[in-house]
């Protein structure tokens, strides 16, 4: 049976105790003859370019600094760490060191997908170092330097990259050529999707910088992007620049100007009311007893897992088709409804994790579209697995993006947990990866519970949803509107693991916001756990308090965005 805590969340101390364990383990590498600095403005003299920071919270400030007359200040937030990083060309195949000096609580400095390390709250500079080694194939790396949710402002200056820079040296002033044959592939009334020729540069192109008039909207690594959060029945004019890994940017390419689809507005124009059913725990009821004593017409299926070899299977044991799962999904269309797979979860052998690259996670998500004919999936992103796994977070999106493609009208939606301010660091590298692999996810729902919020499960659900709106505006360039109109909330009925309460008084007023701000998709876990018994505890069929049976699917039901 599984646990009621799959969803339960580390703790922040325990989250560095592990990163101090895992460097503390590192094996020490041979080191390399000494090299000239090859990051540009190391010392943010000449301001923030080329380090880009999340949230746009990174500023060059006079005081204090460690050395020079400016140094970086990051303003942390309750929702973003404000991360700044910095691409720069390297070898395949060498070892590089990597220092800078900081100052403030629980500032890190690495390498994206490599070594890291952290100090605890200096009140003066304090230096930081850490070596790796670049891959076989590897010719660039992202540097980064980033405080802790929620913990003040951090400071970062004089850091150093120290190794041999790409294509021979690290003094590249040539810039890239302009991209070309910049033109629209498609739109929506709150999206333009555009493909351009590729630039060529004397030691690599790295990124790609979508402009909207003046404004940059986007950075990508390949030639085509999807520009989001646009208004229905407006022209937008848009350019693209090319950037190498010494910061050299590209003159502008030609323009392109396009104008959205009419259309009620820059949302989704997707609503959903859909508690989670789960056919392997709990009792599970007839659902289509549950929807004639509610009215609720959607249900959120749990689990698809991997049955082995990257094969889709309900619990990764019973068949995808002709099950019980089957049986449940006809009689929920036979009353007039229609279901939503959730793949994931907290426990389990899970695709995103054992799929052996996005291609082939798309090909699984596929056969399950393929046997049911979805109009929607979920991924239910969690544990270390998957969520706190940036690699097979970026397989999940790139799958998404994928089979949303092949697809056309198919929505797509990531579940995940959170603080009770807003994401956590993981959910917020799960937005910006979104942003930067173009994924065009539908709705990005939270989990709030079981994040130690004590006994204001509303306050703290809201404050929860706000903390992402904050984070899909800043990362996506929405307004308030469109950034509602893409977020979801799945919350849990009755007690959490954490003997968190969320009475049905509770959650009706979450679900009157939910409607007054007009989001997309609102869920709990579970329905197999809706009904009565006060004093219960938490078990798996039944909500631990007093309540009638199926109230919080009939609270759930009056969902309509």
């Amino acid at each position: 049976m599984r646990t009621l805590l799959r969803r339960s969340r580390r703790a922040f101390f325990a989250l560095i105790g592990s990163a101090a364990l895992a460097l503390g383990g590192a094996v020490a590498l041979p080191g390399t003859a000494q090299a000239a600095n090859i990051l540009s403005n190391p010392g943010f003299e000449s301001g923030l370019s080329p380090w880009s920071c999340t949230g746009n919270l990174g500023s060059a400030v006079s005081s204090p600094v460690h050395g020079g007359s400016k140094a970086l200040a990051g303003a942390v937030s309750s929702s973003d760490n404000a991360q700044c990083s910095q691409t720069v060309s390297v070898q395949p195949n060498t070892t590089y060191n990597l220092s800078g000096w900081v100052r403030g609580s629980y500032v890190y400095l690495g390498v994206d997908g490599g070594a890291s390390t952290w100090t605890t709250s200096p009140s003066a500079y304090s230096q930081l170092s850490v070596s790796f080694t670049t891959g076989a194939s590897q010719t660039s790396a992202t540097i980064y330097v980033h405080g802790w949710y929620a913990q003040g402002t951090y400071y970062a200056d004089d850091i150093s990259l120290d190794g041999p820079g790409g294509g021979g040296g690290g003094s590249d002033t040539q810039a890239p050529t302009a991209p070309t044959g910049l033109t629209s592939t498609g739109k929506t009334s709150s999206s333009v999707s555009l493909k351009w020729n590729a630039s060529t540069d004397n030691v690599g192109v790295t990124a790609y910088d979508i402009y909207r008039g003046s404004s940059q909207v986007l950075s990508v690594s390949g030639t085509s992007a999807t520009v989001s959060g646009l208004s229905p029945s407006t022209g937008y004019t848009f350019t693209v620049k090319a950037r190498d890994a010494a910061g050299n940017t590209s003159a502008a390419s030609n323009s392109v100007t396009v104008t959205t689809d009419a259309g009620s507005g820059g949302g989704t124009g997707f609503k959903q009311a859909a508690p989670y059913l789960y056919e392997g725990w709990g009792d599970p009821p007839n659902p289509s007893t549950v929807m004639s004593a509610t009215g609720i017409k959607w249900f959120t299926m749990a689990f698809v897992l991997d049955s082995g070899g990257c094969t889709p299977a309900w619990d990764g044991s019973r068949p995808l088709t002709g099950g019980a799962d089957q049986t449940a999904v006809n009689q929920i269309r036979a009353a007039g409804g229609d279901i939503v797979p959730s793949f994931g979860g907290w426990s389990g052998s899970k695709l995103g994790a054992n799929c052996s690259s996005a291609g082939a996670l798309a090909g699984a998500l596929q056969k399950v579209i393929d046997a049911y004919g979805l109009k929607a999936i979920d991924m239910d992103i969690e544990n270390s697995d998957e969520f706190e796994n940036e690699a097979v977070q970026a397989r999940i999106l790139t799958a998404l993006k994928t089979v949303k493609a092949d697809n056309p009208g198919l929505r797509t939606i990531v579940t995940f947990g959170t603080s009770t301010t807003g994401p956590t660091y993981y959910g917020n590298r799960l937005i910006e990866q979104a942003q930067s692999l173009g994924a065009n996810i539908d709705v990005f729902t939270i989990m709030p519970f079981d994040f130690g919020g004590g006994s204001d499960m509303y306050g703290n659900t809201v404050n929860a949803a706000e903390g992402l709106k904050a984070k899909l505006k800043s990362t996506f360039g929405w307004d308030d509107a469109t950034a509602y109109a893409h977020i979801g909330i799945s919350g849990m009925n009755g007690l959490s693991d954490q003997q968190e309460n969320t009475t049905p008084a509770i959650w009706s007023q979450i679900r009157d916001w939910a409607n007054s701000h007009h989001i997309a998709r609102l869920a709990y876990w579970a329905v197999n756990r809706d009904r009565p018994c006060a004093g219960g505890g938490v078990v798996s069929n039944c909500s631990g308090i007093d309540q009638s049976n199926w109230q919080f699917t009939s609270i759930t039901a009056g969902f309509t965005g």
